[in-house]
């Protein structure tokens, strides 16, 4: 039973995010009031490998948190992993424009069973992924277990917002605003329905805090951003 529900939520969101790649930027530009890059660059101020260290982003998209990362913590190694090709391209495509010598390395695999032996990151980050993922405790599990002990584990979330005039502003860009930018721009209405879906059956912050320390996450500290329109958390393996 629940191998089907995780099978068919990951072909649900890896369909939906292919048909959304092209747009994907821009929309979540427009959808976070050009705050998300100051969202990415929070978090991955927070991700603070050892030089030369090696550095994972889950769930990487079209790269932009690990093209970050790779700004942030030029000495190290970068490697951005997802499942879903279409985005993988998007990010490959920028990565080629890009005026730097050392991008980020991109890596085809499924948060839910990553690609890499035991303990292989100095850092570890995921960013607007975990409302997405068929299982959030086997995600941070597998997050702790590629880590290395003594090693940062950062995440970066949509959440809900408790200010009030925050929670008028989020409901309308999130119920409102966001389907009908996704039916006009990206062609797909499913995708920006979903959104609204995904935030309001996230756990809170205190919640994802708790599955965090489940997963044998320590020290985490939480961050709400903008009003509590994002949520970074920082852990230590």
């Amino acid at each position: 039973m629940f191998g089907d529900i995780e099978v068919n939520k990951s072909a649900y969101v890896r369909s939906m995010f292919t048909a959304i790649a092209n747009r994907y930027d821009f929309i979540n530009s427009m959808l976070t009031l050009r705050r998300d890059s100051a969202w990415r660059r929070f978090a991955a101020s927070k991700c603070s490998p050892k030089p030369g260290g090696l550095v994972l982003d889950v769930a990487t998209g079209t790269g932009e948190l690990a093209l970050c990362l790779s700004r942030h913590n030029y000495r190290s190694t970068v490697i951005g992993i997802d499942f879903c090709s279409e985005m993988l391209f998007r990010a490959k495509s920028k990565y080629l424009r890009s005026s730097r010598d050392r991008v980020p390395g991109l890596v085809l695999g499924d948060v839910l069973r990553l690609p890499f032996p035991d303990e292989t990151f100095d850092c570890v980050t995921v960013a607007f992924a975990l409302r997405n993922v068929a299982d959030i405790a086997l995600t941070f599990r597998e997050i702790a277990r590629v880590a290395k002990p003594n090693s940062g584990v950062v995440a970066l979330e949509l959440t809900r917002p408790s200010f009030l005039p925050a929670k008028v502003l989020h409901h309308m860009i999130v119920f409102r605003i966001a389907p009908w930018i996704g039916r006009a721009i990206a062609g797909s209405t499913e995708a920006y329905t979903y959104l609204p879906e995904s935030i309001a059956g996230f756990p809170s912050p205190e919640g994802v805090k708790a599955v965090m320390e489940e997963a044998g996450l320590r020290k985490v500290e939480i961050y709400r951003l903008t009003l509590g329109m994002a949520t970074v958390h920082v852990a230590i393996k």
